[in-house]
Order: structure tokens, then C-alpha cells, then sequence
């Protein structure tokens, strides 16, 4: 029998062993819920799964193996990776270098073989040494190693060097910062809708965090042990013991129903883990809703304790820093840069203290935080801040005075959201703490898309900001009282999930809010106006032709006053920019400022004239013709092909860039296909000029479609003498460039597909995203006449995929059904187009039916 053939009978015998005592553990598991000891006899079977791999590959007994991470402490989720460590002696003594290696290597390859998830390191004690000096992760995995087997006195050597070495101030600072570093990437929120429970703010690896710190000082490996220091409250621990249990149960569960390692909360995911906990869907909520949150209540929770633990640790390490710094009040103090309380029962004696500490927080220079000692009389506080709290005149006054402060309002507001005093002091806000949205545009819970919307309006407010929206900046410099506009913002949302409209049932708590506060009769009207119509804007921006003066002087007659155009153009920014990184572009930004000016022409006074408008535009495009040194009246004969309309959808910029493109070419028999990075960024601009066909459209948009390209907006116009004059702009998922590099490869392939006129292809069928998968809206068509009777427009809403906008744009090039602009609103991962169509066959009542049809088959999902 060969060498290999001797090895491998041992390796299969493991191998169904381990399987079956993990499949065993896990069905035990799914009976009980149970999730300590399944962590613990997982880590038990692969410690001997191990040793008989170590065992049949005949591993000297100079060496040892260790488990380190997670492994090392005895813990393991259904399908965690297995972090091992091969220690070797500085110089074997008893192997062969070279036949050590060999069966080194023989013996991963068969941990792998077994079916663990290996990670493994092969060092000798002074090389673990040097690479924990070097890589604090490494040192952090190497803290809870533990001996699997092998030399016993060569492991003991190793962790008497380790702990020699180990520094735990230095430890502490390095993980603190990781830990930042690491909350930065998740936007320091537990509250992204499908979170990582292993390592966002409030997760386990928090948790683990401090127990590494705890255990690098000497001060206790478990929650126990910190209790008995005095680092926690014997209730505080209770506390982590439940949250943490709970995250470990969430966590295997998630592992098993997913079948492999899988640490983030995935939608599709949701439900199925919600019913293994047993939540059942309601009328109200789904399953997955309610497991959702109590996953965040457990995160927040997390959270808060963390924070005083880190604290209290960092107070035993750093003793000589930990004295007062200054007296603030005879309440409060400061303590190294965070506000304290003079004495544990200054919440009790004074309960509107709670709210005052947020507004020192605020207004003192220099304070970072609040201290642990004031965190943890917060959360004592909690049975306090009662009806009768709610009510104190001087909370309500407090409240206001933390709203109107000139800086720390954002910073103040989420530390209060955290702590629970925000729900508490505004109980409908408690209600959207943890708030589901199923919407597939917006990526936070309610509460987190609501300060997030906060957030993006005091940035308008700071001049270190100013040069990203500098339009915003400016309008809210001179915006008088804007505290105004960070109410309409709490309030915005704050009915979500309630029943009903939501902009309507909070207009009533925003009401109730401002009566309550003494707001006066001007600003409450303000604040419940933007409430109500705080969807107003980027509707009528992204789904109505605004180069039409009906369109703006109906807006105009919503808004009445300059004062409510600026306060809900700030909030729609605002409120568009804190759904989703995907949803804000540059494109929507210049619609809303344009309805912004159009508007506020119209309020100050001046009567939307065409007339005067088309002269405008054309004055201003010849100026920029002059620049670029075309001749004097060489756009005539362009421009009197073009109508009206041509020129009210388009910027000056636009009509000069087109002009100077096309003035040599108005007969051309050729297609005419320009390419340039969008002047507002990240698009490229595509200009087609083309005799006109009736499936033209859909051929441009194949093209896109073939390419990976979206349509963010398109302007179609058709010339007097039948040419097609269209103007697309279109951006790459991917493309993070200045799209200066396609330019010109878009330019020759479509000039080229122009050229042969083939019959339209099959639209492709792009994969639905999980998002859309797991909330699938009903597509929605929807096909009018115009007020005038001259147009029909089209509004289609539909999951969001690729090809859909070719889609259908071939149901109407078959229908011979001309487009005249299109407007493309992609919001994450849904739709809400609008099409301005001609086309004689739609008169006829049958057709209309026959096209809403196939348009409903052609974007079904």
C-alpha cells in the first residue's frame, strides 16, 4: 500500500466524522436555539478532527498546533473559518528540515480536505513575535491562542514571550483606532438595511473588542470578570450577555440557512432567519421587519455599553489623564475632553439635566463626548424621562435651544438617538428607531435616513462644506431662522410605517410639535407646509417637462413665496442626498436647481413668456457661438428647422455645443454622432443627429443597452425637414473616470449602427439584484393624453434591470409611436420614467390598451 493510499483512509474516516458531528450539533441546535454550547462542541469536533489529522501525518513531537481568533477562544459559527498556527521550534532538533516542511504541508492540505475553512501561519515563537510587533491583527488572533496538541513546554515558551511583549496601552490605542477606522466604513450607523451583525457599529466584533482590550490589561476575559473589576454594572453585563447571545444565535442561524460563512443580514435572507426565531408576519409588519428590529434595538444597545466600557478601560490604563480638567456648572464637568457629571444622582435631583448635557455638548469647546460615568447615569435615567419629562416647559425650551445652536446640532441629535433620549423626548421618533424601508431606494432605517437628511442640511450651514453644493450653501447663508428647516426635517418621515400617507400624518405631529414649543404661527405653518410637500419638488424636477411655463406656474402656485421654494429646495437635496450613495447624481442636481430659478423668476414677479425665453436662450448660445469663433449667422439655417420646444428643453450651452456641431451638417446624409464628458460630471453627453426613422429611439437605446450605458435623461427633437436631433446623457455603473476615454469609441460604433438599418434585436434580460428579488414592486403603466391634446405621456414604474429602458422603447418603435423626450428617474433599484410621446395610432382607445399591455409584459420582472 502506498504512502498516499495509507494517508488517505484516515483522512475520509475524519472527514465523515466531522461531518456528521456537525450535523448532528446543528440539528440539535435548530431544536434548541441554544447557541453557546453549539459554539463550543463545534470547536470541540474540529479539535478532533485536527488532532487525527495531525495524528495520521505523523507531526514531530517538537511541534505544536495552536487555534488562535475566534477558534482560540473555543468558539465557532456553523461555517466560520478555522484560524490555526503550526508553531515550530527555532531549530528542530529531532526532524529534518526538509521532511518537517513536507509534512507541514501535508497536514494543511488534509485540514482542507476534511472540509474546514482553514487559515493557517506555520512560525516559530520569535517569527509570531516579530509579526505581532508588526501587524496588530496578528496580534490581536494570537491573544486567545489555546493548544490544540503537540509540545506543550513549546506553546507555554510562546505565550510567556507573547505576553512579555505585549504593551496594553499600546493595544488598546491601536484597537481603538482600527475600531473607528472600521465604523468609518460603515458610516458609523448600525442602521444600513442589511448590516453586518460581525462587524458594523453595534456588532460582535465590538463586543470582542472589548474583551481583547480587557484581556490584553489584565482586567478579565468575560463579562463576569469586568462586572467584578467594577469596568461594568452588574445589570450592564446582564445587558451584553443577553445582546451579545442574541448576535451569536443570529449569526449561526444565518450561517445554517445560508449554507456557508455569511456575516451580512442579506434581504432575501431576512425572512427565513426572522421565522427561524419565530416571528411571524403581520398585517402591520413582516417577519423579517420585526427581527430587523430588535437586530438594531440589540445593536444600539451594544453600542452605548461599549462606549462606557472602552472609557472605563482606557481610565485604569491612562489613570494620570483621568482627573477634571475644568468646571463647567455645578452640574457638569469636564474630564479630558468629555462632559461628566459632578455626581452620580444628578439625573434624579434634575431631570431636565438629561437634555442639558446635550446642549454643553454643543456649546462647550473642546468636550469630544460624553463620559462614561454620564453615559451610564443616561441609561439609568431611562424610567425618567417620562410624560411628565416630556412636558417640563424648561425640557421644551431646551430642546429648541439644542436645535437652534450654530454648530454640534447633527454631532448632539445622534448621540441623542443613540442614548434613546431623542425617542424618548419625541415618542413618534422611537416609533421609526429600527424602521424598516422597503422602497429599494433608501439604505438606512427611517431614523437614520432622517438624521442623515439633518445631517445634509447643516453641511449647507458650514463654510468648510461650502464647496460642495455651493448653490445650497449660499441659499442657506441667507436663510433666516434655519432651524426651521431642521424640524421640517425630523418631522419629514417621521410617519413612515404607520398606515396611511405619511406626509399627512406627520403634518399632525409636526403641528402638535410646533404648538407645544411656542413656535410661532409663520415658522409652524413653514415647517407643516414642508412636511406635506416635501416629495413636491423632485416629483414635479424628475417626472414633468419644466421647460413648459404651465408646469412652473403651477408650481409656482404650490409654493406662493420665495421663502417656501428655498426651504423646500434645501430640504429635497437634503432628503435625496440621505436615501442612498446611488440615488444623488449631478444630473437630478441641475433639475431641481433649474425648477429652483424658473420658479423664482416667476414668484419674483416676471409672467413666463416663450417668447421672451426663446430669445433669451438663443442670445445667450450666440454669445458662446462667438467664443468658439463660428461665423456670424452660420446657425441660421439649424435653427430654423428647430421649434420652440427644441430650445426651451435646452440650456444655452447645450444649443451652442449642438450648433457648432451640426451648422456644417444640416443636410448631411450621414449620421452625425458627438460624444463629451457631461459639463455637470460624471455622465457623457451624446449627441445624435440622424434622419428621422420610427424605430430610431429604440435603436439608440439598443445600443446603450448593449454596452452597459444608462440613460439618465433624454431630449428628442425632430427637425421641419425630418431629421432627428437627440440628445442623450448617459453614465456607466462602473465608470468612475471622466468618460473622456469612450468619447470617442461611442461616437464610431453608434455612427456605424446608425448607418446599417437592421431589425431590432431581442432586448437582453439583465439579473434582478437580490434588493429587488426580495421586494419586487408591481409595474406600473400609465398612458394619457396631455392637457393640451397635442402629446401623450407615458409614466412607467417598474424594478429597475438592464435593458429595460429598450425595452420599451421597441413596444413603441413597433407601434410606430415617435418619442419627443424622455425623462429617466432611477431611484436605486426602481424606476419612475416619463416619456413625452406623438404618434396618430395612439388616438385609437384599442391601441392605447394593446401598447399599456405589451409595455406591462415587456418590464414584468
Amino acid at each position: 500500500m502506498s504512502v498516499t493510499a495509507a494517508v488517505a483512509t484516515p483522512c475520509e474516516t475524519l472527514r465523515a466524522a466531522y461531518k456528521a458531528a456537525k450535523a448532528a450539533l446543528i440539528e440539535r441546535f435548530q431544536s434548541t436555539s441554544n447557541v453557546e454550547p453549539l459554539m463550543h462542541a463545534l470547536a470541540r469536533a474540529t479539535d478532533d478532527a485536527l488532532k487525527g489529522a495531525w495524528a495520521a501525518c505523523e507531526m514531530p513531537a517538537e511541534a505544536a498546533l495552536v487555534a488562535v481568533g475566534g477558534y482560540g477562544r473555543g468558539e465557532l459559527a456553523p461555517y466560520s473559518d478555522v484560524d490555526i498556527l503550526v508553531l515550530l521550534p527555532e531549530t528542530p532538533t529531532r526532524s529534518d528540515p526538509a521532511e518537517l516542511n513536507g509534512r507541514v504541508e501535508r497536514f494543511i492540505g488534509m485540514a482542507w480536505d476534511l472540509g474546514l475553512d482553514i487559515g493557517s501561519s506555520v512560525r516559530s515563537v520569535e517569527q509570531c513575535i516579530a509579526e505581532a510587533g508588526n501587524d496588530i491583527t496578528v496580534q490581536t488572533s494570537l491573544l486567545e491562542a489555546r493548544r490544540i496538541c503537540g509540545d506543550t513546554q513549546l506553546f507555554q515558551r510562546f505565550s510567556a514571550r507573547y505576553h512579555e511583549t505585549l504593551d496594553p496601552r499600546a493595544f488598546f490605542q491601536a484597537k481603538v483606532l482600527e475600531m473607528r477606522q472600521r465604523h468609518a466604513k460603515f458610516q458609523d450607523t448600525p442602521y444600513s438595511l442589511e448590516p453586518n451583525i460581525k462587524e458594523s457599529p453595534g456588532g460582535l466584533r465590538d463586543l470582542q473588542l472589548i474583551l481583547w482590550i480587557a484581556r490584553a490589561a489584565g482586567f478579565g476575559s468575560n463579562w463576569r470578570e469586568l462586572d467584578t473589576r467594577g469596568l461594568i454594572t452588574e445589570r450592564e453585563a446582564r445587558e451584553l450577555r443577553r445582546n451579545e447571545g442574541f448576535l451569536k444565535a443570529l449569526r449561526a442561524r444565518l450561517h445554517v440557512i445560508a449554507k456557508r460563512r455569511q456575516d451580512i443580514l442579506v434581504f432575501d435572507l431576512q425572512t427565513p432567519l426572522a421565522e427561524s426565531f419565530g416571528f411571524e408576519a403581520t398585517t402591520a409588519k413582516r417577519a423579517s421587519e420585526q427581527l430587523m428590529r430588535r437586530y438594531y434595538w440589540a445593536a444600539k444597545a451594544v453600542t452605548q455599553l461599549a462606549t462606557i466600557l472602552i472609557q472605563n478601560v482606557e481610565a485604569q490604563l491612562f489613570p494620570s489623564t483621568s482627573g477634571i480638567t475644568r468646571v463647567i456648572s455645578g452640574r457638569f464637568v469636564e474630564k479630558q475632553g468629555m462632559l461628566e457629571i459632578a455626581r452620580d444622582d444628578v439625573f434624579e435631583r434634575e431631570p431636565h439635566a438629561i437634555l442639558e448635557a446635550f446642549l454643553l455638548y454643543e456649546q462647550t469647546r473642546g468636550i469630544k463626548g460624553l463620559s462614561a460615568r454620564t453615559l451610564r447615569a443616561i441609561y439609568n435615567a431611562r424610567d425618567l424621562m417620562d410624560r411628565n419629562w416630556r412636558r417640563d416647559p424648561e425640557n421644551r425650551r431646551l430642546f429648541m435651544e439644542i436645535l437652534k445652536q450654530p454648530e454640534g446640532i447633527t454631532h448632539a441629535l445622534r448621540l441623542m438617538n443613540q442614548t434613546s433620549v431623542l425617542g424618548r423626548y419625541l415618542l413618534n421618533f422611537r416609533r421609526i428607531v429600527g424602521q424598516m424601508q422597503h422602497d429599494l431606494y433608501h439604505v438606512y432605517t427611517v431614523d437614520q435616513h432622517i438624521l442623515m437628511v439633518l445631517r445634509n442640511l447643516r453641511r449647507f450651514a458650514i463654510a468648510e462644506h461650502a464647496h460642495e453644493y455651493p448653490f445650497c450653501s449660499q441659499l442657506m447663508g441667507n436663510f433666516e431662522r434655519p432651524w426651521v428647516l431642521y424640524v421640517a426635517a425630523l418631522f419629514h418621515d417621521i410617519a413612515k410605517g404607520r398606515g396611511g400617507d405619511h406626509s399627512t400624518l406627520g403634518m399632525a405631529d409636526a403641528r402638535r410639535f410646533c404648538r407645544e414649543h411656542d413656535i410661532g404661527h409663520e415658522d409652524t405653518e413653514l415647517i407643516v407646509w414642508l412636511v406635506q410637500q416635501h416629495l413636491t419638488m423632485s416629483q414635479v424636477a424628475q417626472k414633468q417637462d419644466t421647460s413648459d411655463p404651465e408646469v412652473i406656474k403651477q408650481f409656482a402656485s404650490v409654493v406662493t413665496t420665495e421663502r417656501r421654494l428655498t426651504a423646500l429646495y434645501l430640504l429635497t437635496v437634503a432628503d435625496i442626498r440621505g436615501t442612498s450613495p446611488k440615488v444623488w447624481n449631478n444630473w437630478k442636481g441641475k433639475l431641481l436647481e433649474d425648477l429652483y430659478r424658473a420658479t423664482q423668476s416667476v414668484l419674483g414677479g416676471a409672467e413666463p413668456d416663450t417668447h421672451s425665453e426663446l430669445k433669451s436662450r438663443q442670445e445667450a448660445a450666440l454669445a458662446l457661438l462667438r467664443l468658439e469663433t463660428v461665423p456670424e449667422h452660420a446657425q441660421k439655417r439649424l435653427w430654423d428647422q428647430l421649434d420652440v420646444g427644441y430650445f426651451l428643453r435646452h440650456d444655452p450651452a447645450d444649443i451652442a455645443w449642438q450648433t457648432r456641431v451640426l451648422y456644417r451638417h444640416v443636410e448631411s446624409d450621414e449620421p452625425i454622432v458627438r460624444a463629451r464628458p457631461s459639463p455637470i460630471g460624471a455622465a457623457l453627453q451624446v449627441l445624435v443627429y440622424v434622419k428621422d426613422r420610427p424605430d430610431l429611439f429604440a435603436g439608440i437605446c439598443a445600443y446603450f443597452d448593449k454596452n452597459g450605458l444608462s440613460v439618465l435623461d433624454a431630449r428628442v427633437t425632430t427637425t421641419r425637414h425630418g431629421y432627428a436631433l437627440d440628445n442623450f446623457l448617459v453614465a456607466h455603473p462602473d465608470h468612475d473616470g471622466s468618460y473622456r476615454d469612450i468619447a470617442n469609441l461611442v461616437e464610431q460604433q453608434l455612427a456605424a449602427l446608425l448607418t446599417d438599418e437592421r431589425i431590432l434585436p431581442e432586448p437582453s434580460r439583465g439579473r434582478l439584484s437580490r434588493l429587488v428579488r426580495t421586494f419586487p414592486i408591481t409595474p406600473r403603466v400609465d398612458l394619457r393624453p396631455d392637457d393640451r391634446g397635442q402629446y401623450y405621456i407615458l409614466s412607467v414604474s417598474a424594478n429597475d434591470r438592464q435593458g429595460l429602458l429598450y425595452s420599451i422603447a421597441r413596444v413603441l418603435a413597433q407601434h410606430r409611436i415617435g418619442v419627443q423626450a424622455a425623462r429617466i428617474n432611477t431611484l436605486g433599484e426602481r424606476v419612475e420614467d416619463v416619456f413625452l410621446l406623438d404618434g396618430k395610432s395612439l388616438s385609437s382607445n384599442r391601441t392605447q390598451i394593446q401598447v399599456e399591455t405589451e409595455l406591462l409584459r415587456a418590464i414584468a420582472a
